[in-house]
């Protein structure tokens, strides 16, 4: 089967709008990933054993599952006890929760690189836990964290095909569906490869400056 420049073009602005989609999952299930990830990390070193241990063990439940089976649940599963999900909400939340467990893993070890002399010193200016989170622990632990969870969330925009299993109008879906109506595989399919692999450049591009950044920044 030979390329076709003109087929290329008619599918275009499908598989674009498809990426649209990709995009939007991806930066919305890592704000998701972000924030639980924190709370879970938080949760996890509370100095309630019950509190701590079914944190950890809900972390490593949704570690050593399948993404795709968690996504099944929660757009297949779930509607059966009454609780209904659009497509991309479903997908945003799998994509969130799952991703959160291993972004709760790097925030604990940021946090624990703190030097315990900062909550000394938050406690002995009166502060409260609340306020040395957010004044003190976290602005220290955060940063360096980046690279990291970066690394995370490029691997999140890589399982987003994922979600056309779920009907998620996505790249990979919209793809599927332009190739199963034409009978042409090798111009969708060649042009998904092509878009995930330039945006995951572009984003390893972006994670590399952010490393030499911060370690110069460590440097000095």
């Amino acid at each position: 089967m030979e390329w076709d420049w003109t087929f290329v073009w008619q599918i275009l602005p499908t598989l674009l709008q498809g990426l649209k989609i990709t995009i939007l999952a991806t930066v919305l299930g890592a704000l998701v990933a972000a924030v639980f990830g924190l709370v879970l990390a938080i949760a996890r070193r509370s100095r309630n054993a019950a509190v701590s241990r079914t944190v950890g063990f809900f972390a490593d439940f949704i570690r050593g599952t399948p993404l795709l089976v968690q996504l099944y649940f929660i757009f297949y599963v779930l509607p059966d006890i009454g609780i209904r999900l659009s497509p991309l909400v479903a997908g945003v939340i799998g994509l969130g929760i799952h991703y959160g467990t291993y972004a709760a893993e790097v925030y604990r070890a940021g946090i624990d690189n703190v030097p315990r002399g900062q909550w000394e010193a938050a406690r002995a200016t009166n502060l409260s836990t609340r306020q040395a989170w957010i004044h003190v622990i976290l602005p220290q632990a955060i940063p360096p964290m980046i690279p990291a969870l970066a690394n995370y969330f490029i691997a999140m925009f890589k399982e987003t095909p994922l979600l056309s299993a779920i009907t998620v109008l996505e790249l990979m879906n919209q793809a599927k569906s332009v190739a199963n109506s034409s009978y042409r595989y090798i111009e969708p399919m060649t042009l998904v490869g092509v878009f995930f692999l330039v945006i995951s450049l572009i984003s390893v591009v972006g994670l590399r400056f952010l490393e030499n950044r911060y370690a110069r920044v460590d440097e000095r």
